[in-house]
């Protein structure tokens, strides 16, 4: 990683263990926090010539210790889509701090997240009789902003907008729902 990556996420970890450890002092009104988890589908965008932009299928799960701030890791992998008469295929694995901030009497919600995320592209494809790969993978610095619908205090809805900095650029809009518990 590069040294600029290193020292945002470390002042990232360092930011989200202070928070989370004041949260049991600031938040002392018997709020323990709420783990969840959820699915997402959506489009990927890749800097990739040639490529359609494959569809994007995914899990996540975290936990928020208050109602602001949380924890979150995901997994979006794709389908194959077209690419110079072969295949792409895509997949990401992040871990993120998240910030939410709730509208006031609704259940309307922003949320942001920082975080890294390793991104993985792989292609095949034909050139006259032989058959070509080509795969890149790359861990950078990921983040995102989203707008969700708490339904209930159990359930939720939220569209996201992510983007992964790293030598495989890639842009993720999804849409997904999580179960609180």
């Amino acid at each position: 990683m590069k040294t600029l990556q290193k020292t945002l996420f470390a002042l990232a970890a360092g930011s989200l263990l202070t928070v989370s450890a004041q949260a049991a002092v600031s938040y002392g009104n018997g709020y323990t926090g709420q783990p969840y988890v959820g699915v997402k589908v959506g489009q990927f965008d890749l800097d990739v010539d040639n490529a359609d932009d494959p569809t994007a299928y995914g899990v996540y799960g975290g936990y928020n210790f208050d109602p602001n701030f949380g924890v979150e890791a995901e997994y979006v992998g794709s389908d194959d889509a077209d690419y110079r008469n072969g295949d792409l295929d895509a997949k990401t694995y992040g871990a993120y701090g998240t910030y939410r901030y709730a509208f006031p009497n609704t259940g309307l919600y922003a949320k942001g997240k920082l975080g890294v995320a390793k991104t993985e592209v792989e292609g095949d494809y034909t050139v006259g009789p032989v058959r070509v790969s080509n795969s890149t993978s790359d861990t950078g610095i990921a983040g995102g902003v989203g707008l969700g619908y708490s339904v209930n205090p159990d359930f939720g809805v939220e569209a996201e907008y992510s983007m992964m900095d790293s030598d495989v650029d890639a842009k993720l809009l999804t849409v997904g729902a999580h179960l609180k518990f």
